[in-house]
Parts: structure tokens; sequence; C-alpha cells
């Protein structure tokens, strides 16, 4: 069972030369799980939130791969916030942990490395549930 002290930020390989920079991430060795799905989120309009979910199983490599926004997670008693705005960056978010994105400033993109295919059943929607399914795993 994780906690949000489990939830980190990891610094990524980034390669500079005069035109640009680039930074690349290999299964199982840059991300600690083989990323099944990609996905991002963008055009997401000033004011609106994100997530409000958990997963069973899922785990998530975040990139803020423009802009900026903050990652607030929650393991059933403990909330923590991260702020993401730094391409060379992530947010490991590991199983078991409640997600909701807000502050999305103008032009940004979240971008999601994905240790699972979408699956349905693996969300944990309501937050009342998600808390009864920690409870269960600490007893």
């Amino acid at each position: 069972m994780y906690s949000v002290e489990d939830c980190i930020i990891v610094d990524l390989c980034k390669i500079h030369n005069d035109a640009g920079n680039i930074t690349v991430l290999e299964n199982n060795k840059d991300i600690p799980f083989a990323v099944k799905r990609i996905y991002y989120l963008y055009d997401v309009p000033m004011g609106s939130d994100r997530g409000g979910h958990g997963h069973y199983e899922l785990e998530q490599y975040i990139v803020a791969a423009s802009g900026s926004f903050t990652f607030i997670l929650d393991d059933g008693v403990n909330r923590k916030e991260f702020f993401l705005n730094n391409p060379a960056k992530a947010l490991h978010i590991p199983p078991g942990i409640w997600r909701e994105i807000v502050n999305f400033s103008s032009g940004s993109i979240c971008l999601v490395l994905a240790s699972m295919e979408y699956c349905e059943s693996d969300y944990i929607r309501d937050y009342q549930e998600f808390k009864i399914h920690k409870y269960e795993q600490n007893t």
C-alpha cells in the first residue's frame, strides 16, 4: 500500500545543445514500469479541474510538457501538492493514490505515461469508496 510520501518528483535526463533540449524516457530504465498507454491533457479551460479519481493498480509518470499545473494527491489520510512546470521532471504516482489536477496555465500540456491500458474497472471515481478501499488495505 502506498502513501503520498511515495509520490516523488523524478529528475529526467535532459540533453542540451544549441539546437534545443531533448529528454528521453525508456521502459524499465528511466521509468520503473513498462508504459502501456500515453495520453495528454491540453486546452483545459482556465479554472477547470481534472482528475478526481484514484486507481487500484495503475501507476503513472506525469510530465508538464508545456506550461504548469498542480497535482493534489491524497492517500486517504494525508494530502500533498506538487507544482509541475518543468518538462525535465516527472511526478511518479504509484497505485492507490487519489488525484486532482488544478491551476492549469494557459497553453499547458499534461503528459501522462501509464502502466496499463485503459480499464474502467481500475478507476475509483467516488472519494468515499476510495477511503473505504484504503481502510480495507490497512486492515
